[in-house]
């Protein structure tokens, strides 16, 4: 977080899921101040506004595995584009959803990291592919899809090679994983601290372990992924997805804050707020917290 130019964009897409109401969560963050937040850091914010998402009323699937693919390949391909150009134009990417297939776009645009690691917060591991969903939800498959795993046309979004590696994700905070996303994980060893890891090592060591990992793979920069369903949904009730048995508000800002000291974050994106099943904009306000907390907001 050296940069301390933000450029800050909004994907008001529901496409990679059924639940409406996720495509408003780029307003409500808005609305709960997260630019006043960020300029009271001394941080410069370009709000880039919200990507356009033509709004159906109906499903436009064709394929029951990979509900509205059309939709989400053009959204994605608009994204990768906005977070390619405020890369290279040396700001650091804020993205805001949106459901959680919004990251297929956000990683394909990170393209410039030639070793990028990844840490991806959520109650699930999104690793489905149209062999394994039991949903065709394409929110539940973008870290198969940076990949290279499962449709074409997603893998291939802004270039045709893997967007990450195996060995540079780190999955915290996961208590639902789907049997075929379990096989996945232990065929490709990707790194995964579930609850059960949290609750035993204590935040602040799985972050520790997973900041010098990082460093030992030797990463020339870090997306952070953040999914308002890691957190328990006594604090955040306002996600289409939320499990039972979360992290906990303070310890989702202990590791915020955690990564601001290691000063390892390069792009952001925060997603799954849906204010149409929250309590008076509650995830929104803890989505701004902790945004707050990672790009340096401290007590004292």
């Amino acid at each position: 977080m050296l940069k301390k130019s933000i450029a800050l964009i909004g994907v008001p897409s529901d496409y990679g899921q059924r639940r409406r109401g996720v495509d408003m969560g780029p307003s409500a963050i808005r609305y709960a101040g997260v630019v006043e937040r960020l300029q009271a850091l001394g941080y410069t914010v370009q709000d880039e506004g919200d990507i356009w998402v033509e709004k159906s009323q109906v499903e436009h699937t064709q394929d029951e595995k990979l509900l509205n693919l059309e939709e989400v390949v053009e959204l994605s391909t608009k994204l990768a584009h906005k977070v390619e150009c405020a890369v290279n134009d040396k700001h650091i990417p804020l993205v805001l959803g949106g459901d959680h297939s919004i990251a297929i776009g956000t990683l394909a645009g990170l393209s410039k990291y030639e070793n990028l690691g990844v840490i991806w917060f959520d109650a699930h591991a999104d690793i489905n592919t149209p062999d394994t969903t039991p949903s065709g939800n394409i929110h539940g498959m973008p870290l198969a899809v940076s990949l290279g795993l499962g449709h074409e046309r997603l893998t291939s979004i802004n270039h045709n090679h893997p967007k990450i590696k195996k060995e540079n994700i780190i999955i915290i905070g996961a208590r639902s994983i789907d049997e075929g996303e379990r096989e996945l994980i232990k065929e490709q060893n990707i790194k995964v601290y579930t609850m059960h890891e949290i609750d035993r090592l204590g935040m602040a060591n799985v972050v520790e372990d997973a900041i010098r990992y990082l460093n030992i793979r030797a990463v020339d920069g870090v997306h952070l992924s953040l999914d308002l369903d890691a957190i328990d949904p006594l604090y955040t009730p306002g996600v289409g997805t939320p499990v039972a048995g979360g992290i906990t508000y303070r310890e989702s800002h202990l590791a915020m804050e955690m990564l601001q000291e290691a000063k390892l974050i390069t792009s952001v994106e925060f997603v799954e707020v849906n204010p149409i099943l929250d309590e008076k904009n509650k995830t929104a306000d803890v989505a701004v917290a902790l945004i707050g907390s990672l790009f340096g907001e401290t007590l004292v």
